[in-house]
This record gives structure tokens, C-alpha cells and sequence, in this order.
């Protein structure tokens, strides 16, 4: 990836990058925009400026190649979500956070939905891709079920369920529609469901997401 799609800024440091770091960040780019099994190889290593003893020598295969880049990004994606989440303190707040993060990425040139429900389009059933999209919806469901736990929910798994839903059909909604502005709508059920699971008022939960230019936290996911 480069260093805009989260990848390691190598660029940005002054320092020439390695043929790993070339193959992945030109892998990240053109799997995103136009799909993991649409790129072939020799566009990749063609891109990259590398050898293509240099691709199998330090991935192996293609698929591991997928593999990488899908890590990659749930990689950038926690960061991103994370550091948003610590920017606040109140534990109802935090979760308000997560789609504030979510609508500020849906505002930044080039986004194209989540990358892991579009590689897992591509995909055969149990392979490399479902195993790394597995990893990453249990980790955001995670994340969703321990902030629902701290904010005081009775039942955080089932808030959990409900934000990730949210959270899911606001990323297909953007990449379907190319309407960036879908993140008010889910802003508004956010502070709806969680009026209802905690007792907020639906406007003052509302008020608390934020809008996308609110968000600092920039890094893409």
C-alpha cells in the first residue's frame, strides 16, 4: 500500500523502498480499486518495478500476496478506529467515535467500500480471503461488545450485532451509492439504537457522532 491507503510511509521517510514494500503497496492499490482476482500478477510486478523471482521469492504465491494486503488493512483499519475511540473519554461517546471515523474515510478521494466485503465477493467459500475477513469482523464485533459493555448496555452482544449492522450496510450504502453524505443517515440510527439499548436522548446521542470534518483521524482502512 502506499502511504495514503495505510501502508508503511517509507516514502515519507526518506528511504527507498524495499521490493516487498514496492509489491505491496502496488498490490493494495490495485486490489482495492479494481479487485484481488481482476489484477493479475505481471500488472502487479510490472507496476512495482520488480522482478518477478522477487514477488514469489518473498510472498510465494498470489494468494499470499492477497493475504498481506488484506492483513495490511485490518491492520491500518484498527489503528484508524482506535486512535479515534481514544480521542474521547466517555464510554457512550466512544462508540459515537467509531462512526465518526467511518464517515470521515467515506469522505476521502478513492473510497471504495470496505476492502474485505469486496475480496470476499471474489472469493471461494473457505479460502485465504474468508479466514482473513473472519478475523476482522470478529475483531470489530469485539470492539463493538467491549464498548457496549463499558457504556452500560444489559445486553452488549445484541448492541454489539446492532452496530456492526449499522456499520456494515453504511460501508455498502457509500460504495453502492457513491453518496459519502449516507453517513448522517447512520449517524441518525446510531443515536436511534442506542437511545433504545441505553437510554439516551436520540438527539443528544446524534449531536455526539459528529460530522466527518470533525474527525482528525484521516488514515484510510
Amino acid at each position: 500500500m502506499n502511504a495514503s491507503a495505510g501502508g508503511d510511509g517509507t516514502a515519507g521517510r526518506g528511504v527507498r523502498p524495499t521490493a516487498r514494500e514496492r509489491l505491496l503497496d502496488t498490490a493494495s492499490r490495485l486490489f482495492y480499486a479494481e479487485g484481488v482476482h481482476t489484477v493479475g500478477i505481471d500488472r502487479i510486478i510490472d507496476e512495482a518495478g520488480v522482478a518477478k523471482a522477487s514477488l514469489y521469492k518473498t510472498f510465494g504465491s498470489k494468494d499470499a500476496l492477497i493475504q498481506a494486503y488484506l492483513s495490511a488493512r485490518h491492520e491500518a483499519i484498527a489503528r484508524r478506529i482506535s486512535d479515534a475511540v481514544a480521542q474521547v473519554d466517555d464510554p457512550r461517546e466512544k462508540i459515537l467515535a467509531v462512526f465518526a471515523s467511518q464517515a470521515a474515510r467515506f469522505a476521502e478521494p478513492g473510497y471504495r467500500g470496505c476492502p474485505f466485503i469486496a475480496a470476499s465477493a471474489e472469493a471461494s467459500p473457505g479460502g485465504t480471503i474468508d479466514d482473513a475477513a473472519s478475523a476482522y469482523r470478529s475483531w470489530l464485533r469485539g470492539l463493538f461488545v467491549d464498548l457496549a459493555t463499558a457504556a452500560g448496555a444489559p445486553d452488549p452482544q445484541a448492541l454489539a450485532r446492532g452496530l456492526q449492522l449499522l456499520y456494515d450496510g453504511a460501508n455498502l450504502s457509500v460504495r453502492m451509492d457513491g453518496d459519502p453524505a449516507i453517513a448522517a443517515d447512520a449517524r441518525a440510527a446510531v443515536a436511534i439504537l442506542l437511545a433504545a439499548a441505553l437510554g439516551d436522548a436520540p438527539d443528544q446521542a446524534g449531536e455526539a457522532v459528529g460530522r466527518p470534518d470533525d474527525v482528525r483521524t484521516r488514515t484510510p482502512g
